[in-house]
């Protein structure tokens, strides 16, 4: 089925692979509802196959009240009415197959939804056989919560209960409590859900939160880093607190070591979403060293880092000295604003995007780009009235909200830019022929067909086994690396920049911007990048 084959350790199949996520509620749209579907995503599988994608992440579609857009889990073992039924992802795994790609999904063990079971049973006394799956504590001696934690989305991570008069654990909405990892009955209960899923042939999991699923039980007050204002956002605040105790604890790593025992004998990827605010590369490091854990762990840094030599430099030489082997890296993705907004809109922010992906391309690791990352797409402004994140629903200043990034697939000029014959559940905003699906993929020239023509090269030229060596330095405004008979070079500076490569080194196979080789000197213009090989 796959070109790629299992080994030891963190390879396996996924060595050389080059992952596309699926923001499912955005993609495409089936029966005309406005909101994206599995038969949706079914019916575009060709054109990622011809893109060039190798492993497809489907963000979560499972029986949810959309709190947080199927975040908020109610039944692990299902699926959402909106987006089809299990017959239909079933559908959605053979054809995935048989275009010769895997299917990651996305598990969310952090925390169910409030109206899950195991919760509703939780809630209902505090002698619940479920009690103890979640976590819930008494007031403090002032009556209040019982620490300092605060939730990723504003506010206090604890809602007092009037029933048991007791508060309850979220580090995200209310609507989202979290799981107690301590429970050996929680543990058991989300082993029979990987190995339902890997029943029906999944490929592996990409694990939502995987920072942060064991609290200290001690619960003691999270130190602060910086002073707390009234004007902070809710993602400064959060990233105000040192998280000693709610993220990152030692006992992730033994929940992951359980599910690799399950994922190896099923030749399944475990990829975590390791999101620690420091982004400190040693600790995310320590979720894949052990070679018994995550196979994968995403490195964001990457995702936040300026255009600018100096803070690049550090992102990633710190994250490759760390795990030379084992990040994934993201371009873009649905929590965030899209790169070419990232590195200042227009035209300058689309080429400067492109540039970045032949650097994350070739790095060692598993890359990953966001749906609509191929057409150049900027994020969108939306409206206050057409708002649906929830982080900017429920928080006085909106600019923390997702909404922009989610914006629905452009696929071709008409109504609703075809994603859907109803209304989009999200504003299309003001995006134009040119950055539509059927536009660039007739297009040559277009970024569609750099980004194909990227994964080509890669795909054929690229040994994942091969070393990288940096044959630039931290002063350099040109990151530049050898991997094997190839040269990788991005130009982040302000200047041109020239770069003597050698003689044989003569052969441009792609570029993004100004790029020319001349008597073995290596001449790249602004916001330029490109992959350089013997010409012999």
């Amino acid at each position: 089925m796959s070109k790629f084959t299992l080994g030891k350790g963190n390879s396996g199949w996924w060595d050389g692979a080059i992952g596309y996520e699926v923001y499912i509620r955005s993609f495409a749209d089936s029966n005309g509802d406005g909101i994206g579907d599995l038969l949706g995503l079914v019916s575009k599988l060709d054109y990622l196959a011809w893109l060039g994608v190798d492993l497809v992440w489907v963000s979560p579609f499972y029986p949810s009240p959309m709190a947080d857009f199927g975040y908020d889990v109610s039944n692990y073992c299902d699926v959402d009415p909106i987006f089809g039924t299990l017959e239909d992802f079933d559908c959605l795994v053979a054809e995935v197959h048989r275009l010769g790609m895997r299917l990651l999904i996305d598990l969310v063990p952090n925390h169910t939804s409030s109206q899950h079971e195991w919760f509703v049973d939780s809630r209902s006394s505090i002698d619940s056989d479920k009690r103890g799956f979640y976590h819930w504590r008494d007031p403090s001696q002032n009556g209040g919560p019982p620490n300092n934690w605060v939730s990723h989305f504003g506010g206090s991570a604890w809602t007092f209960d009037e029933l048991t008069e007791q508060y309850y654990l979220h580090l995200f909405l209310p609507e989202q409590p979290d799981l107690n990892w301590n429970n050996p009955n929680v543990v058991k209960e989300f082993d029979n859900i990987l190995k339902f899923w890997l029943s029906r042939d999944v490929d592996g999991f990409r694990i939502d939160v995987a920072q942060g699923l064991v609290k200290n039980m001690l619960m003691a007050d999270n130190p602060l880093r910086f002073p707390l204002h009234k004007d902070m956002s809710p993602r400064e605040i959060f990233a105000s607190y040192d998280h000693r105790y709610d993220l990152d604890q030692s006992g992730n790593i033994e929940i992951y070591q359980r599910w690799r025992k399950v994922a190896d004998e099923n030749d399944a990827l475990l990829l975590g979403e390791v999101y620690l605010r420091d982004n400190d590369p040693n600790k995310v490091s320590r979720y894949v060293a052990s070679k018994d854990s995550l196979h994968r762990a995403f490195y964001f840094a990457p995702m936040h880092v300026p255009w600018s030599p100096e803070p690049m430099w550090d992102t990633f030489r710190d994250a490759l000295d760390a795990a030379p082997e084992d990040l994934s890296w993201a371009l873009s993705s649905h929590d965030d604003p899209r790169a070419p907004t990232r590195f200042g809109g227009g035209k300058e922010g689309k080429q400067r995007a492109l540039a970045y992906s032949v650097l994350l391309l070739f790095l060692p690791g598993l890359p990953f780009i966001y749906q609509g990352d191929e057409l150049g797409l900027e994020s969108i402004l939306v409206k206050p009235e057409d708002q649906a994140d929830p982080v900017a629903l429920r928080n006085e200043d909106g600019s923390d909200g997702r909404d922009g990034a989610r914006s629905p697939i452009p696929w071709h000029v008409g109504e609703n830019f075809g994603f859907s014959t109803g209304k989009p559940w999200l504003p299309m905003g003001d995006r134009s022929e040119e950055e539509t699906v059927d536009s660039q993929k007739f297009d040559e020239g277009s970024t569609l067909f750099k980004y194909k023509e990227l994964f080509q090269l890669r795909a054929e030229r690229l040994d994942p086994n091969s070393q990288l060596k940096w044959i630039t330095s931290r002063d350099s405004s040109v990151i530049a690396f050898t991997r094997a008979d190839i040269v990788c070079a991005i130009n982040v500076g302000e200047q041109s920049e020239k770069l003597k490569l050698g003689k044989e080194m003569s052969d441009i196979k792609f570029s993004v911007g100004d790029a020319v080789v001349s008597d073995g000197i290596l001449e790249l213009g602004l916001a330029s990048a490109a992959i350089i090989m013997s010409g012999v």
